[in-house]
């Protein structure tokens, strides 16, 4: 594990391989960090099979920093990501990534398509009830707490308790902002992830699609899964101007199965604990 300072904000990572193989990154979902059941798991086989892969914590994720100075969360993240792989070097990078991981691998693509050799996606958050959710998750709870508690209730909360254990700065950092100034940055995050009629992912103009000429492999989602819905996979997939679209190894249930999963790392438990299924079918693509 390293860490390195990205436009400010410092940025745990780790990179396994051969030093010489060609780069991927492997982006997880949610505000999980990269040591999640099932990414260094999907990561190692990955590496095994001759690529050199990063794994990091977004901001707000694990064990690096925040900042509510970005216009979305998404932005953040997508413009750290963007400059760790430009910080460390990287050429010609593969992007790996399921739910958020998804959403993030697209948005760097979109920031440098000159330096991606090719993307694999799934679980591609969207729909009305979907990102509504979204919304709620990442900034409901954290506006609630203020309005009542101010920031040192923010801090408080159970969504910050494991970043702040890996990296005590994160409370510091939350109890330096305004109340007020925090709210109205939080309600301008949930806004980016409205729902709109012109586009299936927040962040990811139609224009941004078209610029994604590499080739991307996108898995079809659930037709049960309301958090990822099926059409805004197929939809993905019809914006992407060199897309090879399949259906995943799991059935049609798999979100709302793995959802009740518990969040365990020391017991490598959790809801992407079997994401290493999907390896075979992105190696085949990879490679092809």
């Amino acid at each position: 594990m390293a860490r390195i300072d990205i436009n400010g904000l410092e940025i745990d990572y780790e990179l396994i391989g051969d030093e010489g193989a060609p780069p991927l990154m492997l982006t997880p979902g949610g505000r999980y960090p990269r040591d999640t059941a099932g990414v260094p798991e999907l990561a190692r086989i990955f590496a095994d099979n001759g690529y050199r892969v990063l794994m990091w914590d977004r901001p707000g994720c694990g064990a690096s920093d925040i900042a509510f100075t970005a216009p979305s969360e998404s932005v953040m993240n997508a413009d750290a990501g963007t400059g760790l792989i430009e910080a460390l070097g990287l050429r010609d990078v593969t992007l790996v990534g399921g739910s958020a991981g998804s959403r993030i691998s697209l948005m760097i693509g979109v920031r440098m398509p000159e330096n991606v050799r090719k993307i694999a996606i799934w679980w591609l958050s969207g729909g009305a009830i979907g990102l509504a959710g979204l919304a709620w998750f990442y900034c409901g709870d954290q506006v609630a707490a203020a309005a009542k508690g101010g920031m040192a209730a923010v801090a408080e909360l159970p969504s910050w308790a494991d970043q702040i254990d890996r990296n005590p700065r994160i409370r510091d950092i939350l109890l330096r902002q305004n109340p007020e100034e925090f709210i109205a940055v939080m309600q301008k995050w949930a806004a980016a992830f409205n729902y709109r009629d012109d586009t299936p992912m927040p962040g990811i103009t139609a224009g941004d699609f078209a610029r994604l000429t590499m080739p991307v492999l996108a898995f079809r989602s659930g037709k049960s899964d309301m958090a990822h819905t099926r059409r805004t996979s197929e939809w993905v997939a019809e914006l992407l101007p060199n897309c090879t679209f399949r259906e995943p190894p799991w059935g049609d249930q798999e979100w709302n199965y793995v959802s009740t999963f518990p969040n365990d790392i020391a017991a490598r438990r959790g809801r992407f604990e079997r994401w290493p299924l999907i390896a075979p079918m992105v190696l085949d693509f990879l490679k092809g």
